[in-house]
């Protein structure tokens, strides 16, 4: 019993004592649970509100030091900024605080402040902004100012004073650079144009300060810039003037018409910038202002366009009008001797009859018959020509000691040829002149030309006037009634076995050749059989037979072909024992008696040329002869520089002041314009 008492009662006492310790369990869970986070957060509150009060203490306390900094940074600022911004800067500390870049972007100073990639972000902050101040105007306002903010008046709350006045600042600032960039476009419009009228007139001066009759013509390459500007003017003044008149524009039409009779003086007949008044300039800025003025009340593009038309068919009209009366000019003056020649032609002719007969007479004659010499023959009734073809001969040949010339001219020239080389005689070289109307053998009965041209069918083509000879007609005809096709000069080159029978080879001249290497190895071509060398004239289409010879008609049809390849008389070796043996005399005669009615191709020596040594025709390489320096102005200089004879076949001949310039000094440099007879009769360079 003891035992289960006390077993009983210690059971009793562990009882008691686990409750006590279970309840003092539950009291310390409570405690950190529930009052501890209580402690922590009040201790926590306590502990910020004093950091706040120590930071406020310490912004106070360095208040002093940021003015001082703000105003420094200020100072150093405006030497940089303009006034204005200065002004938005210092609007802004209160709101915005120490200064930043951000500032300025938030603050959109101006459009030159904006920085390119933060549109976005200002935008984001801009609203923001605007967000805060609802709320702060909001919570902060008296009830009756909250109650207005529905008003009218509602933006006086919803922007503080200082964003007003940025924002006036700013509507100032625009207003003021959309007046700046007028009166820069302004200013940079009359700039422009001062500097067009300045470049003008330097360009001008510049010009006409080096302007030398020994200068290029390609030194400049705009050289007729300003002559095409002052045309384009006359052009629109013109158009202007026509609409004016349409619309009734007096005033206009007066003083557009004053401003085109002075460019029109101003331009005279200038076609280079170097040639022009020196007033151009002035007329040029004048006739610009009148044309701008008059742009504005006569500018009509369907009017315009339809004046532009017709003056392009008047201009087209007079063009072919001019052509005409050019061709006609050109063959005209092609026609004549001009004075200075025909002066030396005639002193020279005095001064022959004057000599006693002993002294007329050349010396070397016994090398006349020679067929060891080198023999040319040379027709002509030009002296100064004739002179040019002897002296570049002689000039460039390597032995002229063994050179022989065959002049042959007219009654007229005989006596002015003969005394010109005895007064010049040509070095070494010997020289023999004859006169074709003491030819007894070349008579009407044997020569088919001279019994045509004694025919009246010939004579009315020739010397009746009923043939169109104004300047707009006729032109046509004219080339074919050029006196040289009537001298028997020019077809003496049919003849020559007859004129020279013991010569073996000749070498054929033209008098407006000019000879430019030495000649002697065209004695060595061989011609393997042929009669004729020369060089040949065709190119892929053109100077083929058919440019010579009428095809319709069926006699040359069916002997020749239209596209055999021509060639050129000017420079010619002729083989004269193969021409005695094929009778090429006899074929010329029997082809010119068939074309007594001209059916079978013009007058001229070429096409019966090629009629009568069609396959007798040995080609020579072409840097022998080139052609094309009396009317082909782009011919090429190394070909001509390298040729040994250039020829100035064409109505540019270089004797007549129509003669091409650039091609004139090759022909010039053989002449000595210091010669007596040379400077009395006018004749220079």
């Amino acid at each position: 019993m003891a035992s289960k008492r006390g077993l009983s009662g210690s059971g009793i006492h562990r009882n008691r004592g686990g409750g006590c310790g279970s309840r003092l369990r539950i009291a310390f869970f409570i405690f950190f649970s529930v009052l501890a986070p209580l402690i922590f957060f009040v201790g926590r509150g306590l502990y910020t509100s004093t950091s706040i009060d120590q930071s406020n203490t310490r912004v106070i306390s360095n208040k002093g030091d940021l003015d001082w900094r703000e105003q420094l940074a200020l100072h150093h600022v405006k030497s940089l900024l303009s006034k204005e911004v200065i002004d938005v800067i210092t609007a802004s500390r209160a709101d915005l605080g120490p200064l930043s870049l951000d500032s300025f972007r938030k603050n959109n100073l101006s459009a030159s402040w904006k920085v390119i990639g933060v549109e976005t972000m200002v935008k984001n902050t801009t609203t923001s902004e605007l967000q805060k101040t609802e709320t702060v105007a909001k919570q902060g306002a008296p009830r009756d100012k909250v109650d207005d903010v529905s008003g009218n008046n509602s933006s006086q709350f919803l922007y503080t004073p200082a964003k007003l006045a940025r924002r006036r600042l700013k509507e100032k600032m625009r207003e003021k650079r959309a007046s700046d960039l007028v009166r820069q476009d302004n200013e940079a419009i009359l700039k422009l144009e001062n500097s067009a009228i300045e470049r003008t007139k330097s360009v001008d001066t510049a010009v006409l300060g080096k302007y030398s009759i020994w200068r290029k013509e390609n030194e400049n390459e705009n050289s007729d810039a300003t002559v095409r500007l002052m045309r384009d003017q006359m052009i629109m003044a013109r158009v202007y003037i026509s609409i004016a008149k349409m619309k009734d524009k007096l005033d206009l039409h007066r003083e557009l018409q004053i401003r085109l009779k002075e460019s029109q003086r101003a331009l005279g007949e200038a076609t280079a910038d170097s040639d022009l008044h020196h007033s151009a300039p002035e007329k040029i800025k004048a006739m610009g202002q009148v044309l701008s003025k008059a742009r504005e009340p006569l500018y009509d593009c369907k009017l315009i366009t339809g004046k532009l038309r017709a003056m392009l068919q008047t201009a087209d009209e007079q063009v072919r009008s001019l052509k005409k009366q050019s061709t006609f000019l050109s063959q005209l003056a092609a026609k004549t001797v001009p004075n200075g020649i025909h002066c030396l032609s005639m002193r020279l002719t005095i001064e022959y009859y004057l000599l006693p007969p002993e002294k007329r007479n050349f010396p070397r004659s016994e090398n006349l018959e020679n067929p060891d010499l080198y023999h040319y023959a040379l027709f002509s009734d030009n002296v100064l020509a004739a002179s040019v073809v002897v002296n570049s001969t002689i000039m460039n040949a390597k032995d002229p000691s063994k050179h022989v010339f065959h002049l042959v001219t007219d009654k007229l020239n005989f006596g002015a040829m003969n005394m010109w080389f005895l007064l010049n005689p040509p070095g070494k070289a010997t020289i023999h002149v004859e006169n074709v109307d003491e030819f007894k053998w070349l008579n009407s009965s044997y020569c088919p030309v001279l019994r045509q041209l004694e025919s009246a069918a010939m004579k009315e083509y020739y010397f009746k006037a009923n043939h169109p000879t104004s300047l707009s007609s006729g032109s046509s005809n004219l080339k074919y009634r050029n006196p040289k096709y009537l001298s028997m000069l020019n077809h003496l080159r049919f003849y020559l076995p007859q004129v020279y029978p013991k010569l073996d080879k000749i070498l054929f001249l033209d008098d407006d050749i000019v000879v430019q290497k030495d000649l002697t190895g065209l004695w060595s071509v061989n011609l393997n059989g042929k009669v004729n060398g020369a060089v040949e004239t065709c190119g892929e289409s053109f100077h083929r037979f058919d440019k010579y010879l009428n095809f319709t008609n069926p006699h040359i049809a069916r002997n020749f072909d239209p596209n055999a390849c021509g060639w050129a008389y000017g420079m010619n070796i002729f083989d004269l024992k193969e021409w005695k043996k094929r009778d090429i005399t006899g074929i010329y005669h029997k082809w010119q008696n068939m074309n007594e009615d001209r059916v079978l191709w013009k007058l001229g020596t070429l096409p019966p040329g090629l009629i009568t040594f069609y396959g007798l025709t040995h080609p020579l390489e072409k840097s022998w002869h080139v052609l094309g320096l009396g009317y082909n102005p782009s011919g090429d200089r190394s070909e001509i520089e390298n040729a040994a004879v250039i020829h100035y076949n064409g109505n540019m001949k270089p004797w007549l002041e129509i003669a091409m310039t650039k091609y004139r000094s090759y022909w010039t440099k053989y002449i000595k314009y210091d010669h007596p007879y040379l400077r009395s009769c006018n004749l220079n360079e």
